[in-house]
């Protein structure tokens, strides 16, 4: 399998796929250069005048709520609703679930469309879920990523999807396997957005494989790794952000290969 993730890292850079993301205010510089150091492409639209359109031309799809208006939302679901129907793919970052009754209506709404991949934090996936009442502090989780495991067996039967539940062991699973994945470092959490970027890898990558549980584990060992060198070389979060994107520009097999750390079940 790890041969196999060092393959989907370097595809690609071959291909290059184009990513429409719908994402955040605070997150959309570093998305974009997130996408462009791992080698694709970039595209934030979310005028519903073209979305339809914009999809056509995308090999997948990225939807983050963290910045949710009213305007945003509909663009939302119109594009979950046009990948569905025309079989892109896509992944929904659910940010902040169970924090407002409106996220969790848009959320409801969005999961209809049957996201190819969901990637939260436990609190998150949790919220999705409805499995309990943990609490969600703003974007942060309030749970470890292990204790979303059944919360997130429940989504994955209920919509079809692959979910993806980031934490100090990233998890990824669906109705036939586990995958987990400890790599990255503590600092990573001190730099807002390192989640969304790691959302839209995934968007880069199940846009070029058809096997989309390995895309989502190529995605989450590349950031991790990223992070986990970049980390090592950076004096605090700020020049941390500059190295990770550097890293995800220029890792090497030898790095992925002695780093990663992965497991599956």
């Amino acid at each position: 399998m790890e041969k196999i993730l060092w393959e989907l890292v370097q595809l690609v850079r071959q291909k290059s796929p184009l990513v429409h993301n719908i994402t955040n205010y605070v997150v959309m510089n570093n998305t974009a250069n997130a996408l462009l150091a791992a080698g694709a492409s970039p595209i934030m639209a979310h005028a519903k005048s073209e979305i339809q359109e914009m999809i056509g031309i995308s090999h997948s799809v990225v939807i983050n709520i963290g910045t949710l208006d009213e305007y945003w939302s509909e663009s939302m679901v119109l594009a979950a609703k046009t990948a569905h129907s025309t079989g892109k793919p896509w992944v929904l970052d659910p940010v902040g679930a169970g924090a407002t009754s409106f996220r969790d209506e848009v959320l409801n709404q969005l999961l209809q469309y049957q996201p190819t991949v969901i990637r939260g934090n436990a609190s998150e996936i949790i919220a999705l879920a409805k499995a309990n009442t943990t609490a969600t502090k703003g974007v942060d989780s309030t749970a470890q990523s292990n204790e979303a495991i059944d919360a997130a067996r429940s989504l994955v039967s209920q919509y079809g999807t692959i979910v993806c539940i980031s934490g100090e062991t990233d998890i990824i699973l669906n109705n036939q396997q586990e995958i987990f994945i400890k790599n990255g470092h503590p600092l990573m959490t001190k730099i807002t957005g390192l989640g969304c970027s790691a959302t839209a890898l995934i968007g880069a990558f199940i846009g070029i494989t058809e096997d989309k549980v390995l895309a989502v584990a190529a995605a989450m060992a590349l950031i991790g790794i990223a992070g986990e060198i970049a980390a090592e070389e950076s004096k605090g979060p700020g020049s941390l952000q500059i190295n990770l994107i550097d890293k995800l520009y220029n890792i090497t097999e030898q790095e992925f290969f002695n780093r990663l750390n992965i497991e599956r079940k």
